[in-house]
This record gives C-alpha cells, sequence and structure tokens, in this order.
C-alpha cells in the first residue's frame, strides 16, 4: 500500500480549479470542513496512474495534442518523485489529492495541464483512484496472511504431535493435537486469503473512468484502452452506478473486519494459553511488555491490543455502511467519509496480521503442562462410542458412562472390574481411556 509520509497540508491562496462563477472566496471554516487532502493525500500514486493513463488515451484519441499528452505524463512522473520524496506541498485550499495534484502540474507545465481533465469529472476520477488504492491494499493484506500461514506452520511443524485439552465452553472436552488446534486458525486464514483475492479482483472488476460526472461524456474516449493500461477487466457499464458504487470498499472492509475477528480468537488463545493458570505457552520476550510496579510481570500486550483493535475495524465497517445507506443517486458529498475507514481497516488488519506473526512465530509450546492439566474424563465420549459399536443405543450408552464418570472422581485408578460393572460390553476398555490412543481413533492432524 502507498502510504508515503509527506508534508502537513498548508492553508494557502490557491486557485480553486471550479471556482469560475463564484463571486465569494470559501470560508475559511468551510475550507477546513471540506477539505481531504489531509488524509486522501495516501492516493496520490494512484491517483497519478490514473491520470497518466488518461492522458495517453486523450492524445491517442486526438482529443488533445500528442506532445501535450507526453508534457502531463512527464510532469505527473516528476510529482510523483516529488510526493514520494515527501516534498510536495500541499494546500488544504484546493480540497483534495486530486486537485492538488492538477494544480501543480498546471504550474509546472503550464496549458497543457490544463487539458488533463478534458473528458472526466472528479467523481470518475476518485472512484477509479480508490479502486486501485483497494486493490493494492487487498495484494498487501494477501501477503501479510501469507506470512501469518507460515509461521503457523512452522510452530506446528515443531509441536503439532503434541496433545492438549480440547475445549468447549472453556471446559475441558476431548483430546486433540497442537496441529488440530493451531490449524484451526491456519483455515481462518485461508478462508480470508480467498475473500481478500475476491476484494481485489472486486475492485478491479469495472474503470469509471469516462463516466464523467454521472451521464458520461460526448467526447469520443476509448475506455478500453484506458482500461487495459491500468489493469482493469472492463469499462463499467452504467455511467451512474460507476461513479457512486463503492461495494469493492465495502467489500475490502469487510474482508478486514472478518480477519480481524479470526485475529481476535487467536489473541484469546494466547492470553489465555500464556497464563499461569494454564501455562500451555510461552510468548517470547520481544513480544511481551513488563509492568511498571510488579517486577515479575509478563503481559501479552501484543495479543490483546490486536483483539482489541478489532473493535475499530467492525466500527469501520458500520461506518461505511451507514454512510452509503441513504445516499440518492448519484455521487454525494458524504462519500468522502469513505477514505477513512477503508484507511483504517487495511491499515489495522495489516498491523495485526504481521505482529502476530511474530507472537506465534517466536512462541514456546509447553506439552507437558498441557498432558499435567488434562482430565480423563475426557475419553468419556471414547468410552460412549465404544458401546455404540456393541450395539447399545447411543442414548442409552451417553447416560451409562456419565453415571459412571461423575461416580468416578479420579479415573486413573478405575480397574478393569468397576467398567465392567457399569456396562459388560465394556470389559476391557481400560486402554480407551488413553489420550494417545483417543486422538490416534480419530483422524486429527498430526503436523
Amino acid at each position: 500500500m502507498a502510504n508515503k509520509k509527506s508534508a502537513k497540508p498548508k492553508s494557502k491562496k490557491s486557485k480553486k480549479l471550479w471556482g469560475g462563477g463564484y463571486g465569494k472566496k470559501t470560508a475559511s471554516v468551510v475550507e477546513a470542513f471540506t477539505e481531504s487532502v489531509s488524509f486522501d493525500k495516501r492516493l496520490a500514486l494512484f491517483d497519478i496512474k490514473g491520470s497518466i493513463a488518461h492522458a495517453e488515451m486523450l492524445g491517442k484519441q486526438k482529443l488533445i495534442p500528442s506532445q501535450d499528452a507526453t508534457k502531463i505524463k512527464k510532469g505527473l512522473q516528476a510529482i510523483a518523485v516529488q510526493i514520494e520524496k515527501g516534498k510536495f506541498a500541499w494546500s488544504i485550499a484546493l480540497e483534495d489529492v486530486h486537485m492538488n495534484i492538477e494544480s501543480a502540474l498546471t504550474a509546472k507545465i503550464g496549458d497543457a495541464g490544463a487539458r488533463l481533465h478534458t473528458g472526466r469529472s472528479r467523481n470518475d476520477q476518485v472512484a477509479t483512484t480508490f479502486r486501485l488504492f483497494c486493490a493494492d491494499a487487498s495484494r498487501t493484506i494477501q501477503q501479510t496472511i501469507t506470512g501469518l500461514q507460515k509461521a503457523i506452520k512452522s510452530t506446528v511443524r515443531k509441536n503439532g504431535k503434541h496433545i492438549l485439552p480440547g475445549y468447549t465452553h472453556l471446559q475441558q472436552a476431548q483430546p486433540v493435537t497442537f496441529a488440530a488446534h493451531f490449524g484451526a486458525y491456519h483455515e481462518m486464514l485461508s478462508r480470508d486469503l480467498k475473500r481478500f483475492i475476491d476484494a481485489e479482483a472486486s475492485a478491479m472488476a469495472e474503470m469509471p473512468l469516462g463516466s464523467a460526472a454521472l451521464a458520461g461524456t460526448t467526447l469520443k474516449l476509448d475506455r478500453k484502452y484506458t482500461c487495459k493500461k491500468l489493469g482493469f477487466k472492463k469499462p463499467s457499464a452504467n455511467s451512474m452506478d460507476a461513479v457512486s458504487n463503492r461495494d469493492f470498499a465495502v467489500e475490502l472492509v469487510f474482508a478486514c473486519a472478518l480477519l480481524n475477528v479470526h485475529l481476535s480468537r487467536l489473541s484469546e488463545d494466547l492470553v489465555i494459553f500464556s497464563s499461569v493458570e494454564f501455562g500451555f505457552v510461552r510468548l517470547d520476550d520481544a513480544v511481551t511488555t513488563g509492568s511498571s510496579l510488579m517486577p515479575q510481570k509478563k503481559n501479552p500486550d501484543v495479543a490483546e491490543l490486536a483483539r482489541g483493535k478489532t473493535g475499530r475495524v467492525v466500527g469501520d465497517l458500520v461506518s461505511l455502511l451507514t454512510m452509503l445507506k441513504g445516499l440518492p443517486m448519484t455521487y454525494n458529498r458524504d462519500m468522502q467519509e469513505d477514505k477513512e475507514p477503508v484507511f483504517d481497516a487495511v491499515d489495522t488488519a495489516a498491523a495485526c496480521a504481521l505482529v502476530l506473526t511474530e507472537a506465534v512465530g517466536s512462541m514456546e509450546f509447553n506439552s507437558k503442562r498441557a498432558r499435567d492439566v488434562m482430565d480423563l474424563s475426557m475419553m468419556a465420549t471414547d468410552l460412549a462410542e465404544h458401546l455404540v459399536t456393541e450395539g447399545v443405543p447411543f442414548r442409552h450408552a451417553h447416560e451409562i458412562v456419565a453415571r459412571f464418570v461423575h461416580s468416578h472422581k479420579n479415573l486413573e485408578d478405575v480397574t478393569e472390574q468397576e467398567l465392567m460393572k457399569a456396562h459388560p460390553a465394556l470389559k476391557n476398555s481400560k486402554k480407551r481411556l488413553s489420550y494417545d490412543e483417543g486422538v490416534k481413533r480419530r483422524k486429527l492432524p498430526k503436523k
């Protein structure tokens, strides 16, 4: 994701590119309220990419002189370098990233720059730019998910065959392997990965350029040419929908929200498992913090923050949906509020995935401790299922084993005679009170 640091926008006298028919200058309080360049400047390189493709198309179609198209391209490339170096002077008087760049271009190359906006509006311009950003953000998060999956695979390779309690309702339920437990998060992340691949495809499905403000343009644009240049699948079919469609942004933020929900669940396990009461996991010093008062403390702050930040990302999704829900056709200024929730969601999701990659990749699993806390009552289902294979209806088997388990405080000391007394078919069933044998009888992943 392009997120280059640059100078803070300044309020200065700048000629507005739409102000030809206005008798009064914009009030300073309105300028401050309506500007978006303070946050949408991170779209700059995507805006420039779209503008270069648009200018090349205009030159090809002879809608502007070819030499002017060349000047525009070179001028925009020079501005891109300035932006990347943090040397571009942003102005809130010019409202947004798009107007800032066009104004700088015209100042740099003269009248040729004034031709760039031929055949387009800020409405289709921003929709195109935002789609390019969202596609790029999707690709970036795909990489972070893949990195976390690799960390999970690495720790599963080391610890996969070890056994720990599996839980329902946070109560010991049945023995499972480390590979089964942490492999579940790998599966969640695989679904997340697919959602981000789909989000990228959604962003690049249609190109809005050529839709202009809402009704297209009388100029003979070659939309297929621009579409190919920018990597979109096809030009948009309906110009009114094209400038007001933000489905792609909602899909991206939804993918971020669900990813963070999964990361929050992983974080919760890390928090619980690293506590003294559980002690299954030791988090590396590099991903924990201490207490300002208690010398012995080692806090799982990384996991706690990832868990906490999930609320922000879910909030970003709600914010975006709420902003869109009551808009009439087509573009409305409310839609300026689409950028910050998207920026926050993709930044937060990527950061959480990256930091949990570090935590998972460096953690240690205490297999002895996991064994020590296990209760043999977890093998009750195995006894019930054995009775089923001996012809006992499951509901009867469930009741028989339940009575037996609850009447014996320590199943370690249970004898074969006591098992047979519970039901004759439990003859030679002592061996079924084994975690390892129970895991073997099930098709759980070992590594």
